[in-house]
C-alpha cells in the first residue's frame, strides 16, 4: 500500500532523527506520544540551524542570510523548498551525509511544522529565532582565545542549549495542564538544564573545537589561573588550566542539580517525559565524571562514556524515574567525587565575574 503524503513526512522524520543524533534517537521514543512528534520534529529543525551555522563553506554574510531564510520559512514566510534548492548546493563535506539529506528535505520538515497547534508552532518559532541569531553573533567572534568571561558564556548556552530548554518546557506545558501549573519555575531552571548540558559537551570538546578554529571557554577564569587559551595544545597542559577546568565542571554540576530539581517538577505518573530528562541528565554527569577524573584529557573521544555506561544509565533511571528520593541520592553519589560547588566563592577570590 502506497504511503500519503503526510506518512512519508513521518516517516523521513522518523529516519533522519536516528541519523542525525544517536541520543535524541533513543530518548525522544521514551516521551507520550502526544509529544514525541513535535519533540522531534524540534530537534530537526534546530539541527538545521547548527548545520547552517557550521559548514564552513558559508561565509559570515551567507549563514546570517539563511539563518534569517530559514527563520522566516518557519514562520511560513518564505517557502522550504526555496531554501533547501539555494542551500542544498552550497554544503561541503564539513556537513555529514545525514546533514546534507536533512537540508534536502527541508520541506517534508516544514509540512510536519506547520501540522502543529499554535502554541507549538509558536514555541518552536521562537527557539528557531533566538537559537539562529544568537549562533551567528557568536560565529563572527570565534577565535581560540575564547570568550571574555563566565557571562559571555552563560550568553552562548543560552542561544544553542537554554532556549532549547524552554521550548520543551513550552511543549510539555501544551502537552500537560498539570505541568503547566509550574510552569514559572520550570522555565527559568529550563535554562539552567540546557546550560549544564551544554557546559558539558563544551569540556568534552576542548579540543575537538580548537581543531576549527574555535573555544567557548571564558578567559577571564583561565587568566586568572596564569593560562592564556590561545597558546594552549593538547597534552601540554599544566595545574593552572587543571585547577580551571576544575572550576568549569562545578559550575556545570551545579546547572545539573537544578536539571534534576526540573525534572522532578514533572509529575511522577509522566513517566516518560522523565526519562527523557533523566537519561540526558546521566549521561552528563557520566562525563563529567570522565573529564575531572583525565583533566589533561587530549581529545573528546578520550572522555566519552561507553556504550555499557549508557547502558547503566538508562537502566538505573528508568528504575527509579517515579522515585524523587532515590534520584536526589543516585545525584549525589555520582557527583560527591566532581569539585565542590561553593563556585562563587572560588571567583570571587580569583577576582573573576561573578556567576
Amino acid at each position: 500500500m502506497s504511503q500519503t503524503p503526510d506518512q512519508a513526512d513521518e516517516v523521513y522524520q522518523d529516519r533522519i532523527l536516528q541519523g542525525v543524533s544517536r541520543t535524541f534517537a533513543l530518548t525522544i521514543p521514551q516521551l507520550p506520544e502526544g509529544l514525541r512528534r513535535a519533540v522531534s520534529n524540534a530537534y530537526l529543525l534546530c539541527r538545521i540551524a547548527d548545520t547552517i551555522e557550521d559548514d564552513n563553506a558559508l561565509d559570515s554574510e551567507q549563514t546570517r542570510h539563511y539563518s534569517r531564510m530559514f527563520t522566516e520559512v518557519v514562520a511560513g514566510a518564505v517557502p522550504a523548498r526555496q531554501l533547501s534548492e539555494e542551500l542544498v548546493p552550497l554544503l561541503s563535506d564539513q556537513s555529514i551525509p545525514a546533514e546534507h539529506d536533512l537540508i534536502a528535505h527541508i520541506p517534508a520538515v516544514i509540512r510536519i511544522t506547520h501540522s502543529f497547534n499554535a502554541n507549538q508552532r509558536k514555541a518552536l518559532e521562537r527557539c528557531v529565532r533566538i537559537m539562529a541569531e544568537g549562533m551567528a553573533d557568536y560565529q563572527d567572534t570565534e577565535t581560540l582565545e575564547g570568550l571574555p568571561d563566565l557571562k559571555a558564556m552563560d550568553k552562548y548556552c543560552y542561544y544553542v542549549a537554554g532556549v532549547v530548554g524552554e521550548m520543551l518546557t513550552e511543549l510539555f506545558c501544551d502537552y500537560s495542564a498539570e505541568i503547566n501549573q509550574h510552569r514559572d519555575e520550570m522555565m527559568k531552571l529550563a535554562v539552567s538544564f540546557g546550560q549544564g548540558l551544554q557546559m558539558t559537551n563544551i569540556l568534552k570538546d576542548i579540543w575537538d573545537d580548537r581543531q576549527r578554529g574555535a573555544c567557548w571557554l571564558p578567559q577571564e577564569i583561565f587568566l586568572a589561573h596564569g593560562v592564556e587559551l590561545g597558546q594552549i595544545r593538547p597534552g601540554h597542559t599544566d595545574p593552572g588550566f587543571e585547577e580551571a577546568l576544575g572550576i568549569l565542571i562545578g559550575v556545570s554540576k551545579d546547572h545539573l542539580r537544578d536539571a534534576l530539581t526540573y525534572t522532578l517538577m514533572i509529575p511522577a505518573k509522566e513517566a516518560g517525559i522523565r526519562r527523557f530528562c533523566l537519561w540526558a541528565l546521566g549521561m552528563a554527569v557520566l562525563t563529567l565524571n570522565k573529564i575531572n577524573r583525565h583533566r589533561n584529557f587530549q581529545a573528546g573521544s578520550e572522555v566519552k562514556i561507553s556504550r555499557r555506561s549508557v547502558k547503566g544509565t538508562v537502566l538505573l533511571t528508568s528504575l527509579f524515574a517515579r522515585n524523587g528520593g532515590i534520584l536526589r541520592l543516585l545525584f549525589k553519589i555520582y557527583t560527591r567525587h566532581l569539585p565542590s560547588t561553593d563556585i562563587r566563592e572560588k571567583l570571587s577570590k580569583l577576582g573573576c565575574t561573578a556567576i
